[in-house]
C-alpha cells in the first residue's frame, strides 16, 4: 500500500558510543563498529581529558562533546544520526559480524522495534558464565537489559519515547522500563563480547551484588541522584571527570 514501509528492505545502522577517558580502547571499538557496515558512526563524548576525541577524529569519525552522563550523550549522539535503526555500544564492548545480520533480519519484523544482545565477557573464570547467564535472563524475561548489552531501537520509537532520560545513573533501566510498557524487547544471540575490566576492579561477585542492589533500591523508589553517591568511581577514570553512569 503506499505509504506503508517496506519492512523487507534493508535498515540503515547507525552506531553511537558514548565516551569518556576511553583512549585505549576507542579505535578499536570503532572498527569493530565499522564491520557492522554502518551508515554512520557517532562518538559522544562527555569531555574526555585525555586523547579519546582525537583519535575518533583521525579515524574519521564524527565526534559530539556534551556534558558527562551516559544518557545526554547518547542522546546527543542520536540526535546527530540519520539511520532507521540505533544502536548504542559502550567502548569496551564489540560485536562481531554477523550480528549486523541478525540486526537486518530482525528488522524485517514490524512487530520489532527494541532489542539487545547476549554477551560474552571476554574472561575464562566460570564465574562470568554466570554472570552471562544472569544477564540474559534478567534481558529475557524481565525485558531490562544494561546498556552494555548493546541496545538498538527503531529511530521513531526511540525520539517517541523522549530518549534516554538524562538522570546521573540507571538511564538504560528507566529507558527499558518505558519501552517494554510499550513493546516486546529482544534479545539477539550475539554475542557482544564485553571486557570484564569492571567487573575486575571490585571483584566480579561484589560487582553484581553491587549492581543488583542499585537495581533494587532504584525499584523499591531510591531517585537516581541518591544512587549515583552511592556509586565509586572506576580506578581507569580520573575522580573529577567520573561518569556516574557505569554501574555494569
Amino acid at each position: 500500500m503506499p505509504g506503508q514501509p517496506d519492512w523487507t528492505a534493508p535498515v540503515q545502522l547507525s552506531v553511537i558510543i558514548p565516551t569518556l577517558n576511553e583512549a585505549p580502547l576507542i579505535a578499536n571499538a570503532i572498527e569493530h563498529a565499522a564491520a557492522l557496515d554502518p551508515c554512520e558512526i557517532v562518538i559522544a563524548d562527555g569531555g574526555s581529558s585525555d586523547p579519546t576525541v582525537q583519535i575518533a577524529r583521525q579515524q574519521g569519525q564524527h565526534v559530539v562533546v556534551t556534558e558527562p552522563g551516559r544518557g545526554a550523550q547518547q542522546n546527543a549522539g542520536a540526535r546527530q544520526t540519520e539511520g532507521d535503526l540505533l544502536l548504542f555500544l559502550h567502548a569496551d564492548t564489540w560485536l562481531e559480524p554477523q550480528a549486523a545480520v541478525q540486526l537486518q533480519q530482525t528488522a524485517c519484523d514490524p512487530k520489532v522495534s527494541v532489542g539487545a544482545f547476549r554477551q560474552k565477557i571476554t574472561s575464562h573464570r566460570p564465574i562470568y558464565r554466570w554472570i552471562e547467564k544472569g544477564n540474559a535472563v534478567r534481558a529475557r524475561w524481565w525485558g531490562l537489559p544494561y546498556g552494555d548489552q548493546g541496545i538498538f531501537v527503531r529511530r521513531d520509537t526511540f525520539f517517541e519515547l523522549g530518549g534516554f532520560p538524562e538522570v546521573p545513573i540507571m538511564e538504560d533501566l528507566i529507558f527499558m522500563r518505558k519501552v517494554r510498557r510499550r513493546t516486546r524487547i529482544v534479545l539477539l544471540p550475539g554475542p557482544l563480547h564485553v571486557s570484564p575490566r569492571r567487573w575486575e576492579q571490585t571483584g566480579p561477585l561484589t560487582q553484581t551484588v553491587r549492581n543488583w542492589g542499585l537495581l533494587v533500591a532504584e525499584r523499591v523508589g531510591v531517585p537516581p541522584f541518591r544512587l549515583a553517591r552511592w556509586y565509586r568511581p572506576h580506578r581507569h577514570e580520573p575522580a573529577a571527570r567520573v561518569d556516574p553512569n557505569r554501574t555494569h
